[in-house]
This record gives structure tokens, C-alpha cells and sequence, in this order.
């Protein structure tokens, strides 16, 4: 029995698995080790999930979250679920080598996330051999919600939208330029509410000005990351929010672009829960 977490900069979730079989399923907040303690996820693991998996005998612990991209901050994570589970085994790696897992398994390919930010790799089949730099939602995470949040305020602040957009989004809000303004520079995860303007731009997306938004985000998204791989000679899949819920346009930038896309996915969780099922029937058969 193991447990796999898939931790993005919202949420963590969290699966306990039975060879391929899903036993219990939960979430807890996001555990990006740039941002929390381990005090501060050790206390929340404590409360929120122990108590759901009190009594099962766990085997291991595989983690995969933002952040976690070097020994120090993987360590964080490590040393948290160790204070509230007896495991021997733990592993924590990036939430961008369990996207890779999760829609590649063993093949190669081009594996990207496009949720609250965005990343990508070429992955080999074991392992990340390429990476360009996602470099955070002010310098990069092109096709990101808080980069789609962002170019969105920046139009609606300049007056670049169709007439009457911008007026039914800060009523729907109840924002102001100046509350805009605080938000964005002064108020703590600027990201996540840059991000959380999604539901209204998907709602509106028919809407000339808000598709075309999109539509440029995606494409600096493919130029300057994906084009920068081998994307000829392999196929292109993402995970992520973002990816899943504005397919229908990242697929029609890929193939503006001569792009081949893949799978396109909510979340990497049932591909890894493959991943590893297949990886305990190959220990068992050895």
C-alpha cells in the first residue's frame, strides 16, 4: 500500500493506493516548500490527513509538489510526513517529474503543467533530461492562470476590452482599480488571485477579446518552451486546471503552430496510480 500526493500551488491530493485500486482520497492545502515551514505543513498533515489514514499499514510515501526542486526544500517535505507517519520509505521530487509519470509512463515525450503556473520537460521514460526554466509567474509561466489573470487585468485596466466587459467583471467582483492595484502589488499570493479570475474569463470566453487573451498566452506558452525541445519528433501532453478546461484552444494554437498534442488531463493522479501499479507487478514478477 502506498500514498501518493500530487501537490500544486493550491492543493495537495492525496491518494492511498492498493496495488491499482484507490483506497481513500483527500486533500490538504498547498505545500510549495518556498512558502510553508515544516512546522506549518507537519501541524497540517497532523490535523487534516492522519486522521483519514489512521490504521492502514503504508509501505511508502511518494510526493510530488511545486517547489520541491532541491534537496533542501524536498527535505521540508520529508521531514513533515516523517513526523506524522512511521514510513521508512519517502520520496519527494517536483510536481513536474509526476506530470511527466502520469502522462508518459515509460514513453518519452513532451510533458507540460498549465494550472495556476506552468512548466515543462522532456522526459526520456525514467527520467527529466530537459527543462526549460518556468521562471514564475512575473518573468515566464506563459499560458498560466495567473498569466492569463494577469494580461486580462492589464487589458481591462487599459480599457482594451469589449465595452461593457470590464464594467460586468468588476461588479461581479466588487472590485475597483484601486483594490486591483493592492491586490496585485502589495497583498500577499498575487498568483493565486490572478488565477482565481478564471471562472469568469472560461464563462466569457466567446467573447473576441478574452479568447484572443488566451490565445496569445498559449502561444508564447508553445514558442517559448515546448519549441524549445524536440517537438517534431515527439508528442506534447499536459495537466493542469488551466490545460483541461481551455483545451479546446491550446489544442487549436498547438495545431496552428505544427505541434502535435497528446493527452490533455485535469490532473497526472490516475496515470501515476498506473505508473506505480505497473512498477509493484514488475518487483512482484521479479
Amino acid at each position: 500500500m502506498i500514498l501518493l500526493a500530487d501537490g500544486g500551488s493550491t492543493k495537495v491530493d492525496w491518494r492511498l493506493v492498493e496495488h491499482d485500486k484507490e483506497i481513500k482520497q483527500a486533500y490538504t492545502k498547498g505545500a510549495n516548500p518556498f512558502f510553508r515551514t515544516k512546522e506549518d505543513i507537519s501541524q497540517e498533515l497532523k490535523t487534516s490527513l492522519k486522521p483519514l489514514i489512521n490504521g492502514y499499514n503504508i509501505d511508502a510515501v511518494y510526493f510530488f509538489g511545486a517547489g520541491c526542486a532541491t534537496p533542501e526544500k524536498n527535505n521540508i517535505i520529508k521531514e513533515a510526513i516523517a513526523d506524522n507517519f512511521s514510513i521508512n520509505h519517502i520520496e519527494v521530487d517536483s510536481d513536474l517529474l509526476a506530470a511527466a509519470k502520469g502522462l508518459c509512463g515509460k514513453e518519452k515525450g513532451i510533458a507540460c503543467i498549465i494550472g495556476t503556473g506552468s512548466n515543462s520537460c522532456f522526459y526520456d521514460g525514467k527520467k527529466i533530461k530537459e527543462n526549460v526554466s518556468p521562471l514564475g509567474y512575473i518573468l515566464g509561466d506563459e499560458g498560466s492562470g495567473a498569466v492569463i489573470g494577469r494580461l486580462f487585468l492589464g487589458a481591462c485596466l487599459k480599457n482594451q476590452l469589449t465595452p461593457g466587459l470590464k464594467e460586468k467583471f468588476l461588479k461581479e467582483f466588487d472590485l475597483t482599480p484601486a483594490i486591483i492595484l493592492d491586490k496585485v502589488y502589495k497583498q500577499p499570493m498575487a498568483n493565486r488571485f490572478l488565477a482565481s479570475l478564471s471562472p469568469f474569463l472560461l464563462r466569457n470566453i466567446d467573447d473576441n477579446t478574452v479568447s484572443n487573451i488566451v490565445y496569445q498566452a498559449f502561444n508564447d506558452f508553445y514558442i517559448k518552451n515546448v519549441q524549445q525541445y524536440d517537438y517534431k519528433n515527439n508528442e506534447v501532453h499536459f495537466t493542469g486546471s488551466i490545460a483541461y478546461y481551455y483545451q479546446e484552444i491550446l489544442r487549436k494554437v498547438g495545431n496552428d503552430l505544427g505541434i502535435k498534442v497528446g493527452i490533455i488531463t485535469s490532473s497526472p493522479m490516475d496515470g501515476l496510480i498506473k505508473y506505480y501499479a505497473e512498477e509493484q507487478y514488475q518487483k512482484i514478477k521479479i
